[in-house]
């Protein structure tokens, strides 16, 4: 099993210190399934454009930010439950990952991380010969 770890899972964080802009940034929710060919991480960002997301895989690191717009105040608004804020999470990838062939999409508020795991770690069928 692949080792991953991650901050603790908080909804809300102060903006961290990398940050180049003061405001808050939100912890998105994960998921991460493992298959015998890699590692899948689904995270929760709603109303982050996939060109407003920042992934960066850096010395054994795997880092997402994911930008929010500002939405537009056309209306008066009478119950606001959505705060606005950046989405920010790093997690720890074990060295059984191929950083080449890590590659993302994201739609409808998820984003989807595939972390191709190396072929020296993949489980493979070795076939036995009778005489």
């Amino acid at each position: 099993m692949a080792n991953i770890t991650s901050s603790p899972a908080k909804d809300r964080a102060e903006a961290h210190a990398e940050a180049t802009r003061g405001g808050v940034f939100f912890t998105p929710r994960v998921d991460i399934v493992e298959t015998d060919a890699e590692l899948t991480l689904r995270a929760e960002v709603p109303g982050v454009r996939s060109e407003d997301v920042d992934l960066r895989y850096e010395k054994g690191e795997l880092f997402l930010h994911g930008r929010v717009r500002p939405r537009q105040q056309r209306q008066v608004m009478l119950l606001q439950e959505y705060e606005e804020g950046d989405f920010y999470r790093a997690f720890t990838i074990h060295e059984s990952i191929d950083a080449e062939r890590i590659s993302a999409e994201c739609k409808n508020g998820v984003l989807t991380v595939h972390l191709p795991k190396v072929e020296a770690v993949r489980p493979r069928q070795i076939q036995v010969r009778g005489e």
